[in-house]
């Protein structure tokens, strides 16, 4: 999660820390030094080799700690131990890397005799084009590996993460006037936006977290954005968006311990409330994207329990990328919060609290995955639900761009207009044919996409011939009408089975409308 900072703001009791965050004052000339050394995510991979970079990602240091050991790397080294490795480094070498005096005034270090320690996280981050950006967190939240984030404080702020990069990934990029960041932690989503928005409004009910947006904004050279303090979208009153995004906190616990990912609702009620709550702030043809959790209830079909969240008005697009029951989801947030590491008996009580809390919701297993809204405004929505938990190629945001232009295409066009189109293989399609050798025909073929969602189907001798002869230049009708005459059928007959098919081929992106003229 980006930061669960989306539950109401009377929770959080006192407890958040009250350490002071650096100033952005002098952000310009810190990013200047940072890039200038080369602190970059090029160059932490040419520092640290391939095996201890991608153990960072994955939060275990301690690779990335031996490959520095005693090393005389000069600016970056300093630059490395300091910030995301949490370690003491001479007061000579960080004025080597970074204007220190600056950096002491403004509070982005603090010294100890002829030592300084980072107060913060400041994590090199690559832009989809290539830019050098910079997350700023909490210290602490980044490391120790399966020994969880390393913080039990209420307030506290995390960095980058899997589930901010999926987010950030799936996300529509197109030029808007106005987006908004529900939750926004530590401002990764909101950096993202400020590339593609004319306007950023970026919320949160931890008033840490927007403190960390500020710093990522400006050390990452991005512009500022509108900073609000509220829950859910209560900051922003009846203000509309072209884009909202949110990674909220969609753990469904017992109990609201860890503000970053208890959303403090029952069940899965929060991440229904902000879908619910979505629509009305939706621009016409603009998108909501979230991640979310939702209950898989003895007796209910996931399905429609997540297909009822959807607002009046948009058209939605819902895939569960993962489902664990109800013991495997307890486990990994346990030891999320570092739980396992706790006496045994506490952690066992805190283990029946969870199955507790699920045995009487009646629910058996937990789905992830995301959830995109578009509204439309449609007498007749287009809700599509489905389940993909196999490999998808990142970024995804002109896949989804395309899933809801094909929902529009299909809308306007009853089957009449279908066999009337004209349509072209989607790129990088290609056909297996699946059989006993040396059989004459296949058993089945399969159309399969190697970019994308990478999706399969398996289509008929008569699919498969449709699919490989579109190229634009002929009406489905008349391509329908060849392959009657080669496989000896009526001609009516197949025009009347074959539009069903031609809408799945289009509606999982194998068929491409040809819309021009």
């Amino acid at each position: 999660m980006d930061g669960a900072r989306i539950v109401a703001a009377s929770r959080h009791n006192g407890r958040v820390s009250t350490t002071s965050l650096p100033s952005p004052d002098h952000a310009a000339e810190l990013r200047a030094a940072l890039l200038a050394a080369g602190f970059t995510a090029d160059g932490l991979l040419d520092l640290l080799g391939a095996p201890a970079y991608a153990a960072l990602a994955r939060s275990e240091t301690v690779p990335a700690l031996r490959a520095t050991r005693g090393r005389a790397d000069g600016p970056l080294a300093a630059l490395v131990r300091l910030f995301l490795l949490q370690q003491p480094v001479p007061y000579a070498d960080a004025a080597g890397a970074l204007p220190a005096p600056a950096a002491l005034a403004d509070g982005w270090l603090r010294r100890e005799g002829e030592e300084v320690y980072a107060t913060v996280d400041v994590r090199p981050y690559s832009g989809p084009d290539g830019e050098d950006w910079f997350i700023v967190s909490d210290l602490g939240c980044a490391v120790g590996g399966a020994g969880g984030i390393g913080s039990r404080q209420e307030g506290v702020v995390l960095g980058v993460g899997g589930a901010s990069t999926t987010l950030a990934g799936i996300t529509v990029r197109i030029p808007v006037g106005s987006a908004l960041d529900l939750g926004t932690g530590s401002g990764i989503q909101a950096l993202h936006a400020a590339q593609h928005a004319t306007r950023v409004t970026a919320t949160d009910v931890n008033p840490r977290a927007l403190e960390f947006t500020r710093l990522t904004l400006a050390l990452s050279g991005a512009p500022e954005a509108e900073l609000l303090t509220g829950s859910l979208f209560e900051p922003v009153g009846e203000a509309t968006y072209d884009l909202i995004v949110s990674n909220p906190p969609f753990v469904i616990s017992p109990g609201a311990r860890l503000t970053y990912r208890d959303g403090g609702m029952g069940g899965d009620d929060l991440c229904r409330t902000l879908v619910q709550e979505a629509g009305v702030h939706l621009n016409p043809g603009g998108y909501a994207q979230f991640l979310g959790n939702w209950q898989h209830v003895d007796g209910e079909d996931w399905r429609d329990r997540v297909r009822s969240w959807v607002p009046r008005g948009c058209d939605a697009w819902i895939v569960q990328r993962d489902v664990q029951d109800v013991t495997q989801y307890a486990e990994l947030w346990l030891r999320d919060a570092g739980d396992h590491r706790s006496d045994p008996a506490e952690y066992t009580r805190r283990y029946e609290d969870w199955l507790d809390e699920f045995e009487a919701r009646k629910t058996k297993a937990v789905g992830f995955g995301w959830i995109t809204l578009r509204r439309t405004d449609a007498a007749e929505p287009s809700i599509v639900v489905e389940e993909w938990p196999h490999s998808v190629e990142q970024p995804l945001g002109e896949t989804v761009q395309a899933h809801f232009a094909r929902q529009d295409y299909l809308r306007d066009h009853d089957d009449a207009a279908l066999l009337a189109g004209h349509f072209v293989l989607a790129e990088e399609v290609v056909q297996e044919q699946v059989g006993a050798p040396g059989a004459e025909d296949p058993e089945h073929v399969v159309l399969r996409q190697n970019r994308g969602m990478r999706r399969a189907t398996k289509v008929d001798t008569v699919g498969a011939g449709f699919a490989g002869v579109c190229d634009g230049s002929l009406s489905a009708g008349r391509i329908l009408d060849a392959i009657a005459q080669l496989v000896q059928e009526d001609p009516v007959v197949l025009r009347d089975r074959t539009p069903e098919a031609i809408r799945m081929l289009v509606e999982q992106g194998f068929l491409e409308p040809v819309t021009g003229p």
